[in-house]
């Protein structure tokens, strides 16, 4: 069985990515001690892909997977620019290729959710004939239920050449229990997203709000106090969580993320996430 390697997601780094470049920024997280990074949210100009070689190459860093969509004008889509994502990948050394999301316009109902899932699977058909693997990368919204199934579960129905990269604080969200779903989709997922959830506080302004009598607006910011994390900031039982991931077996990564900062420089945020893993005992996975 193969070790997985704890890396980084570069979404929470893209303004690092503008500001200092790809390179000096993955020089950074190769300091910290991370060792692979997930590409998302980056522009993949031929200039940006250069710099992600270079750093891959003299940092020896990892590049565990590129993103892409189906659709979507100026976007690495799948629908015209097939050949070029291939082409990234090749150059990049990536097997791995994920969408980061289901577009918002598919989340109306099953149908169409299913007709974008659906072509999805077309093109992993496609791209495993170049040696690349296409995963979908979850939300809460795949945790509603139709007819007593999880929205998931009716896509891996559906898309059985669709691989699962499972965020973790999404399917904590969503009210599934994390190690759960790491075990019932242990043969389909390679890729994994940790981030803590934490319960944040209630504002100033909404006790202000419920002093003058405005309980909606109290009970808004009451229902929606949920936080992402910094690993072992929140109520997320990561040891248990990485053990089930171990014992899946199929995990080649497990990357860091943290959607939001709240003001907080994205570098530390992933410092404080690797010392809660070495904490708990994982710096072999680095």
């Amino acid at each position: 069985m193969t070790k997985p390697k704890i890396g980084v997601q570069a979404m929470m780094l893209k303004e690092k990515f503008e500001e200092i470049g790809p390179f000096e920024t993955l020089k950074k997280v190769s300091e910290l001690g991370y060792h692979s990074v997930e590409i998302s949210q980056i522009p993949m100009t031929p200039e940006n892909v250069d710099e992600i070689k270079r750093a891959k190459d003299e940092f020896g860093m990892d590049i565990a997977s590129l993103s892409c969509v189906v659709r979507g004008e100026g976007n690495d889509d799948l629908e015209t620019q097939f050949d070029k994502i291939v082409e990234d990948c090749k150059t990049l050394d990536v097997d791995l290729l994920r969408i980061g999301m289901l577009p918002f316009e598919n989340m109306r109902n099953l149908d169409t959710v299913l007709a974008f899932t659906r072509e999805a699977n077309e093109y992993a058909v496609k791209l495993k004939e170049h040696g690349i693997n296409l995963y979908y990368h979850n939300h809460h919204v795949e945790f509603r239920k139709y007819d007593g199934k999880f929205l998931l579960d009716i896509i891996a129905e559906e898309c059985p050449d669709l691989g699962f990269e499972l965020d973790l604080h999404w399917v904590q969200r969503g009210g599934a229990n994390p190690i759960d779903i790491i075990e019932k989709y242990a043969d389909r997922t390679e890729l994994i997203h940790l981030k803590d959830y934490r319960i944040g506080e209630i504002s100033d302004e909404a006790f202000e709000a419920l002093e003058a009598g405005d309980q909606m607006t109290f009970y808004e910011a009451f229902t929606n106090v949920i936080e992402f994390a910094e690993l072992g900031q929140g109520s997320m039982d990561y040891k248990a969580i990485i053990e089930a991931a171990l014992e899946a077996g199929g995990v080649r990564y497990m990357l860091v993320e943290q959607d939001m900062l709240y003001g907080r420089d994205p570098f530390d945020c992933l410092a404080d996430s690797r010392d809660h893993l070495i904490e708990l005992g994982y710096e072999d996975l680095f």
